[in-house]
């Protein structure tokens, strides 16, 4: 009987899944594989919070195949080289495997292609993991779309394929399989306290829960911090438990001025795709440089990580993603542009803790929307400052979301929870609040001076 591999990394789902379907078409039998891949921990991408919520995808996978006669496959090594073991050990003839962007993902699909190729089988590569396939749609001068706005006019314009139907039965053949991993397995340390459940069962049943209403108030409610009104399927959109083309033909399908702003943020991650698979070095070098010379504030940047920083809804951000392994999006943008333009401390500070604590955390959406925050990437407003007092008034007038993540500052009513240092003296002594890191007002000031030129 024949055989393919089918590779699995970023789409951990069984449902409108092109590389299964494609691997399922192509022979008789079909070897579902997940590598716990040495390259993906050596570069310090396996981290607890990911490592758990990977954990998860994987067993919930394993179910899936299971409940239609399969079963995942787990090896641990190298990619390529179990790939190529694989291969060998079921006469497979061919290896189906989603297309990425990262440059780890590029070095990696070139050399499974040139390992098989000596073999005499084939590498398929597919399209399962953006709505609309990087390099699909381009300008006329360059092989990517430096802004969103026109990107967005041609994304919307590309017809979405019909999603794929999930397939009844998933033969495979005899072969050896380590145990699944846990999320200790992979990863040292110990996850944040509340994580979401991963895989694809828990994403489809988030995603039911999302369109069947709250996604219709999206347009109004997603800036609010204490409402907590979006999709948080962030998670599950990173790991491929979900299909984006599947999200956005369902949301498309209600309709309506919230249904199509969150269309247009699902957009935003194929607008940072098609970015960074044609300048894979953006991962860690400027898009756009702007001559900075960022500061080392060691002890600075430690009180931002810890959320010490004497700015409440900067802390509350902060103090977020350390415990659930996620932030609100309009945080992260307040967050990034603190450290980045009122500290001016280089963007890859900032990125490399997301990363370490997301379980959202994606080479591309993360790197690119710190450089947009920071003005080194696709922002048209590079030397734009986002001001946390600014953005409390309007995003968490009566304080709720402070509160909720800055205890320390419970007792404290309405917006007077922003400006701790205004409070009276005997209310200010009994709190275990730090003093504002930095004053407001100087530290924009230090930016636009070393934007322009001068001292920093």
């Amino acid at each position: 009987m024949s055989v393919a591999i089918c590779l699995f990394t970023a789409d951990l789902r069984v449902h409108d899944n092109p590389v299964l379907r494609a691997a399922l078409d192509a022979a008789d039998q079909v070897v579902p594989l997940f590598v716990v891949d040495d390259g993906v921990r050596d570069a310090g991408f396996v981290v607890p919070n990911r490592a758990a919520f990977l954990a998860d995808c994987l067993a919930d996978l394993d179910g899936a195949l299971r409940s239609r006669g399969g079963r995942l496959v787990v090896r641990r090594g190298d990619v390529v080289a179990e790939v190529v073991r694989v291969a060998e050990e079921t006469g497979a003839g061919s290896v189906h495997l989603a297309r990425d962007v990262s440059a780890y993902a590029q070095r990696r699909e070139a050399r499974l292609g040139r390992a098989l190729e000596t073999s005499g089988r084939r590498l398929c590569v597919h399209d399962s993991v953006t709505v609309v396939p990087p390099g699909a749609i381009t300008p006329a001068s360059r092989g990517h779309f430096a802004v969103f706005t026109p990107y967005f006019r041609k994304w919307s314009d590309v017809p979405v394929r019909e999603p794929l139907a999930d397939p009844d039965t998933v033969p495979v053949p005899a072969v050896r399989s380590e145990r699944l991993p846990s999320g200790a397995d992979l990863a040292d340390g110990a996850p944040s306290p509340v994580l979401p459940r991963g895989g694809e069962g828990e994403g489809r049943r988030r995603a039911a829960a999302w369109l069947d209403g709250p996604v219709t108030r999206y347009a109004d409610r997603h800036d609010d911090l204490a409402g907590d009104a979006t999709s948080r399927l962030s998670p599950y959109l990173h790991f491929g438990c979900l299909s984006a083309v599947e999200l956005v033909r369902r949301a498309t399908a209600v309709g309506g001025p919230g249904a199509m702003a969150f269309v247009r943020q699902v957009a935003w991650r194929d607008f940072n795709r098609q970015l960074l698979a044609d300048h894979p070095e953006v991962a860690h070098e400027d898009y756009r440089p702007r001559g900075d010379r960022w500061r080392a504030e060691e002890a600075a940047v430690a009180a931002w990580r810890r959320g010490r920083t004497g700015y409440p809804l900067v802390d509350a951000a902060m103090r977020q993603l350390a415990e659930q392994g996620w932030m609100h999006n309009r945080g992260r943008l307040i967050t990034a542009s603190f450290l980045t333009k009122i500290m001016y401390v280089d963007w890859r500070v900032g990125a490399r803790h997301f990363l370490d604590l997301l379980v959202d955390g994606d080479v591309a959406n993360n790197q690119l929307n710190w450089q947009w925050v920071a003005g080194t990437g696709a922002s048209t407003r590079p030397n734009q400052v986002i001001d946390p007092l600014v953005q409390a008034r309007r995003f968490d007038r009566r304080g709720d979301y402070v509160r909720r993540w800055v205890p320390e500052l419970a007792e404290i009513e309405g917006a007077a929870v922003h400006r701790p240092w205004l409070l009276p003296t005997e209310v200010r002594r009994r709190l275990d609040y730090p003093d504002p890191l930095i004053d407001l007002d100087e530290g924009r000031e230090r930016f636009h001076r070393a934007r322009s030129g001068g001292e920093r």
